[in-house]
């Protein structure tokens, strides 16, 4: 397992040569500690508090940019209309170890004018909550090979003091090059007050 740092790079190629095909990317994190003390994480958690909602979203571009919202893969819209892309649904409190939400993609069925696959994770109704990312925890992605169970990679990018504030976070990139695929890690924090405003990022 490669363990990625913020722009690394790496190709999803087997050990023993060949391309990954069926792959499964994770997407994890933890909300922050509740506190009993009364102090302002209590006043964000404690009292009847809204748990953190984040989901996990898949966008297919053509040329890096997405051209249609049936090229969003998402809560709302479980399954891209080639097959390639699939998400196992939305979980609402992050709470428990392991993955909190996952996208199962088949690489070999993406179709040849998709170039990138981008993983973003929003918080729901993120500024209505008064919610964002430095209340998150524990954040990473990983791209597991479904055909031997084995993790090919992970990235490790919540940092909370660069992520106060922040509404949104870029995870990765799933992207074709030369024939082959390769994944970029990318951890970008933003403000964009949920999926709408990502998307128009890369419309």
């Amino acid at each position: 397992m490669v363990n990625l740092q913020k722009g690394q790079k790496v190709s999803l190629r087997k050990e023993g040569g060949g391309s990954l095909r069926h792959i499964l990317v994770g997407l994890g994190w933890d909300p922050v500690e509740k506190t009993s003390s009364g102090g302002f994480l209590s006043s964000i958690f404690g009292g009847g508090g809204d748990d953190i909602d984040c989901d996990a979203s898949v966008l297919l571009c053509k040329d890096g940019r997405i051209r249609t919202v049936d090229d969003l893969v998402y809560y709302g819209n479980l399954k891209h209309a080639s097959g390639a892309v699939q998400h196992a649904g939305d979980n609402l409190t992050g709470e428990g170890d392991g993955d909190d939400e996952q996208v199962f993609v088949d690489l070999d069925r993406v179709p040849a004018e998709y170039d990138k696959l981008i993983f973003v994770v929003t918080i729901y109704h993120a500024k209505k909550r008064k919610q964002d990312f430095g209340k998150i925890q524990n954040a990473y992605i990983r791209i597991v090979d479904s055909d031997t169970n084995q993790v090919h990679c992970r990235y490790d990018l919540s940092e909370n003091a660069q992520c106060n504030g922040k509404t949104a976070l870029i995870c990765g990139e799933i992207y074709r090059r030369g024939g082959e695929w390769k994944f970029n890690a990318i951890g970008e924090a933003t403000q964009d007050d949920g999926l709408d405003d990502i998307v128009k990022r890369f419309a």
